[in-house]
């Protein structure tokens, strides 16, 4: 009844090819073009469907399309759908701004299925696009390498301390849970923790290749500064103001800026000829602005601390170099500083916000504004002393609240009592002295080994990398020492992106003495 199958240039071809050869031409398609046809025809009832269920919700036909497409870019290519992922992290908003809906907020990339707005409500849809995302990466990725049959993991550092670290957020996790703490607030504890390990590990083996790490910096380049041009030009639409707004950026945004600060200065001290550092100095301004019109006092500290540390990691020459250049700079900035010290100008900004910090508790000083938020988190960081000397050792866990002998102000953040302002002093408080030590065991591990690398790498690209990276440790534990972003998905995934780079810069690192590096 079945005729015999045969091949025929590599096409499997039965008893039916006779009906196959009529009908495709028909339609302007061959056996092999046949699928295309068929990817239409699934799309076109699958938007038709999101379209249907949504009430003619124009995004959710949008979203269909964009996860087709995302399937497509995903199977072609894994680690363009990692880029892909990694800018989208950077340019959407996991936050509401005051006074602005741009649409990087409103697609509701960073909620639960159940919580985008555009999407039929799933009581069960706890995961969120890079949930599904990562696994989808991850999915194609170990396919393709058991295809291919080389299972050959490419080491990250530090990976015993990173699985005492990660496999003690896991206990604290089930010890929270077990003990009254709630899942989803647990669950938005970690998450962002967890990003970090997740891309950390994932990064390495995909990024491999030095092109590779040049897309990966083009992109981190690019969403950055796209983040920059939209506070300048929210600043232009308010008539060169804030219009009374506490900030025009998110507030990891500033965070993200000095690292770009951090990468130009290191191509130029290191004499690199690469493309990224003209555009880094061409954007130097705009950049800048971003910075300045993020308002936050805890990127200024980190900024300020992160430069004294990149200080310490340049060579003796490049050192001895940037210090000439930067005298005059600080010369400037201190006649700066002297002129708007007593300013409530726009241009004293800056000024007035290392001010409160310096000055946090005198109201001779500071605004009542600053003198309030520096009281409140001073009886934050009292509550969480507190609670540590209860649970000096193993923390009160994840979906507990901390212990607030000192009552609190009713902020509007609905995770209150669970996440502080201060996060280092929230890990110890959740992971208890033994968490506390794994925490900064692991991200030090690391950063010494980004130290460590960029000592020896001689070609200029990688080396400035490697310098960022280093240092954007430091600058992320300075800023979470002040806000809460060790809790943020943005920040977590581009710090274990970077992270994550460093077992490629030591593959593609020339060994010390080369004189042929790449520029």
């Amino acid at each position: 009844m079945y005729g015999s199958n045969r091949t025929n240039g590599g096409t499997i071809v039965g008893t039916n090819r006779r009906a196959d050869s009529n009908l495709w031409p028909v339609l302007g398609l061959d056996a092999e073009t046949a699928p295309s046809i068929l990817i239409i025809l699934a799309g076109t009832v699958l938007i038709g469907g999101a379209l249907y269920f949504s009430h003619g919700n124009i995004f959710a036909g949008a979203a269909v399309l964009a996860v087709m497409g995302l399937l497509l870019i995903t199977w072609y290519r894994v680690d363009l759908s990692l880029y892909v992922l990694y800018g989208m992290v950077l340019v959407f908003d996991q936050f509401h701004i005051p006074g602005f809906y741009p649409i990087t907020y409103t697609l509701d990339f960073f909620r639960n299925l159940k919580e985008i707005s555009f999407l039929p409500t799933i009581s069960a849809g706890v995961m969120n696009p890079i949930e599904i995302h990562l696994v989808l990466i991850l999915f194609v990725w170990f396919l393709v390498v058991a295809i291919k049959k080389r299972f050959a993991l490419r080491s990250v550092p530090a990976w015993g301390p990173a699985i005492l670290f990660f496999g003690w957020l896991l206990l604290a996790y089930a010890m929270g849970i077990q003990q009254g703490g709630d899942f989803l607030t647990a669950l938005w504890e970690v998450r962002a923790l967890f990003y970090l390990g997740v891309v950390y590990i994932v990064v390495p083996q995909i990024i491999q290749t030095r092109r590779q790490v040049e897309i990966f910096m083009w992109v981190t380049i690019g969403a950055i500064t796209v983040k920059a041009l939209q506070a300048i030009a929210r600043f232009i639409a308010l008539g060169f103001s804030f219009g009374g707004r506490p900030t025009l950026t998110n507030h990891e945004d500033p965070v993200f800026i000095v690292t770009l600060f951090v990468l130009a200065i290191g191509l130029v001290l290191f004499n690199s000829k690469h493309r990224q550092k003209l555009i880094l100095l061409l954007l130097a301004l705009p950049l800048y602005m971003g910075f300045f019109l993020g308002q936050r006092r805890a990127a200024y500290a980190s900024f300020i601390i992160s430069m004294g540390a990149f200080v310490f990691l340049l060579p003796r020459i490049a050192r001895w170099k940037f210090i000439k250049a930067a005298v005059p700079v600080v010369i400037l900035a201190l006649i700066y500083f002297a002129a708007f010290w007593n300013s409530n100008s726009t241009l004293a900004s800056p000024v007035q916000q290392i001010k409160s910090g310096i000055y946090g508790l005198d109201r001779d000083v500071v605004s009542d504004q600053d003198y309030y938020s520096n009281l409140y988190r001073e009886y934050e960081n009292y509550n969480l002393a507190y609670t540590t000397r209860r649970h000096p050792v193993m923390g009160v866990g994840f979906g507990r609240k901390y212990e607030q002998p000192l009552g609190l102000a009713n902020i509007n953040f609905p995770l209150r009592d669970y996440i502080p302002h201060n996060e280092i002093f929230w890990v110890i408080v959740k992971t208890g002295g033994i968490g506390f030590f794994l925490f900064w065991l692991f991200f030090n591990s690391v950063g010494a080994k980004a130290a460590s690398l960029s000592m020896r790498i001689q070609d200029p690209y990688l080396k400035a990398i490697a310098v960022m990276i280093a240092i954007a440790i430091i600058n992320q534990m300075t800023v979470s020492f002040y806000d809460l972003q060790l809790t943020y998905y943005r920040n977590m995934i581009y710090l274990g992106a970077l992270m994550g780079l460093l077992p490629t810069l030591e593959h593609l690192a020339p060994e010390k003495g080369e004189n042929n590096a790449k520029q």
